[in-house]
């Protein structure tokens, strides 16, 4: 599993492997994250906005802190981010892709206040998107991400944003730009631009169309949720990969 970034202060060593994000262990991973104390180790190199590696006691594993307290003002996004963090992560776990690392909303004791706090992973940092995209047996992942981000509406998916932790797992990080209402997608893959979507991806976005998770309905506004609805009749009709006639849709830097 992943999260934000460069590892920064963490050492990237011998750590309990946190990959698993199955029944018990991704249970267990959430109750970690809403409940379990903890400490700030330093902050997170590059990051427009406040984020911190934080780590749980003698606990080997990490997370992901985004206090609110800490953003920078937007002009095109509301004071919140933290608030969409969670919104991807419940998502990705709707439509059962696996494609955001477990994150929840600490309200209670966060040091720096209400903040989001997603779990860590210890990645190769070397690799990104546009490496990862050369080797075909991780396409099939990438084409989730690229599918979660038209459905986010995620306007800063960056190469650098996609990491790929030791089970060869790809993760897709650094979310708080998404869900606004007005179609603003920025991102780097677009390879499959234009291929049929696979049917079983269509029939999870059909069925998370259907009955969107209350989770959104918490932590998004109205028109939000009305827009994200709209972007998955979009894809249903479609039934391909989006292409971008613009060629202005990238984020900036690439990486």
């Amino acid at each position: 599993m992943a999260s934000s970034g460069d590892p920064g202060p963490t050492d990237g060593g011998d750590e309990a492997d946190p990959e698993a994000t199955d029944g018990a262990d991704e249970a267990e991973i959430l109750r970690r994250l809403r409940e379990d104390p903890f400490e700030i180790e330093g902050r997170m190199p590059w990051s427009s906005n406040g984020t911190y590696l934080v780590s749980f006691g003698d606990d080997s594993r990490r997370a992901i802190y985004k206090p609110t307290s800490m953003e920078r003002p937007l002009w095109d996004f509301p004071a919140g981010l933290h608030r969409r963090e969670v919104a991807a992560y419940e998502l990705s776990r709707a439509l059962g892709w696996d494609v955001i690392p477990p994150t929840v909303l600490r309200t209670d004791d966060a040091e720096l206040g209400e903040g989001s706090l997603q779990h860590f992973v210890d990645a190769d940092f070397e690799q990104h998107h546009f490496t990862l995209v050369e080797h075909d047996r991780h396409h099939d992942q990438l084409r989730r991400i690229c599918l979660f981000d038209v459905l986010a509406n995620n306007t800063d998916r960056k190469s650098g944003h996609c990491l790929v932790d030791r089970s060869d797992s790809i993760w897709g990080i650094d979310n708080g730009l998404c869900f606004a209402e007005e179609f603003k997608l920025r991102t780097v893959i677009w390879e499959f631009g234009g291929d049929d979507i696979e049917p079983g991806l269509l029939d999870d976005i059909e069925r998370v169309a259907g009955e969107v998770p209350p989770a959104l309905n918490e932590l998004l506004d109205d028109d939000e949720v009305d827009a994200f609805t709209r972007r998955c009749s979009m894809l249903i009709t479609n039934r391909r990969y989006p292409i971008d006639p613009t060629g202005h849709r990238y984020p900036w830097p690439l990486v």
